[in-house]
């Protein structure tokens, strides 16, 4: 990579693709590209086409998916499969068609089987039955995954992929219909407290384990995953660290300062009930997150006050 080369990031203004933004112009690449849905709609075909032949990219960040938790995966699958294949196989074409330096695609450990070996390691992709409450997004990001390895098979392409783990931070979503379990956490016991509610009710049991990666950590590993790899094998992105859902949500009580009682609803899913990634690849390269969780939190509740009136927020 150059610092001159036009890089596209799809999904710039998300919580995935700002970090990377960010991340890029830290480190000197100024010529960065983005649109927004409503100026590029990813799974229009057409518009696609027109924007490749418009900007000619040097470098894409495919950063841009339909995600949510496990209400928004249940509720919508049909949704999920179709949107995010239709964006794929959309932009990763047009990569090919248009001859780009380099592609690189995000997928989520949440693909991985839902008993595969603990900790995960990249070979576990398509070894087992998926997690039933988010098959559909699961089937659509393996078949990008998969398409990227089929186009560097075949073609030559260099087009490499990543497997970040549960993600948080500035830019997240908060609307708690579709929002993942920490930002969800951050705002149920910040409107608690707000409120001076005496609980405040969270799905399932508590037990599962979960990894997660401040945003900015995950960042810059897609940045030095550009700058250094070029394997047909994705590679996991994470810290080799878990906590319970049950600590997670007494830290973020913590750090919001609720002092209410936290009531587990066991009638609802647990999800997965354990997830942790397997990072040496990662770290024989080279690269280490820097952020630990407790600090982590720190920063995303800090963002979200400072934001709460831009910040995704439906769902009340």
């Amino acid at each position: 990579m150059n610092k001159s080369d036009k890089i596209y990031v799809a999904g710039h203004r998300g919580l995935v693709g700002s970090a990377i933004v960010r991340n890029l112009q830290e480190k000197g690449y100024t010529n960065i590209v983005g649109r927004t849905h409503q100026e590029l709609d990813l799974t229009n075909q057409a518009g696609v086409i027109g924007f490749f032949e418009e900007e000619r990219p040097d470098i894409v960040v495919l950063a841009a998916a339909k995600v949510g938790g496990i209400h928004a995966n249940h509720t919508k699958p049909a949704e999920f499969a179709y949107e995010n294949m239709q964006v794929q196989c959309n932009v990763i074409k047009c990569c090919h068609d248009y001859k780009v330096k380099k592609l690189l695609f995000l997928g989520s450990t949440c693909i991985y089987p839902r008993m595969a070996q603990q900790p995960i390691p990249e070979d576990a992709l398509l070894t087992g039955p998926l997690e039933e409450t988010n098959e559909a997004y699961a089937i659509a990001k393996i078949s990008g995954l998969e398409m990227c390895k089929f186009f560097k098979r075949q073609y030559g392409d260099d087009f490499v992929s990543c497997m970040p783990t549960n993600l948080y931070g500035p830019n997240d979503n908060y609307d708690l219909k579709d929002s993942h379990v920490l930002p969800a956490m951050i705002r149920k016991f910040h409107e608690a407290r707000e409120s001076g509610a005496e609980s405040v009710e969270l799905w399932g049991t508590g037990s599962p384990l979960r990894e997660f990666l401040y945003v900015d950590d995950m960042a810059d590993a897609c940045v030095f995953l550009l700058e250094n790899y070029s394997g047909e094998q994705h590679v996991n992105i994470g810290t080799g660290k878990e906590v319970s859902i049950r600590e997670l949500a007494e830290t973020v009580c913590r750090t919001v300062g609720f002092e209410g009682e936290i009531v587990w609803n066991r009638e609802m899913p647990d999800g997965t009930p354990r997830k942790l990634t397997n990072v040496d690849k990662l770290h024989a390269m080279g690269w280490r997150h820097k952020v630990e969780l407790e600090e982590g939190i720190r920063l995303a509740y800090q963002w979200f006050r400072e934001n709460i009136g831009s910040a995704r927020m439906q769902g009340r």
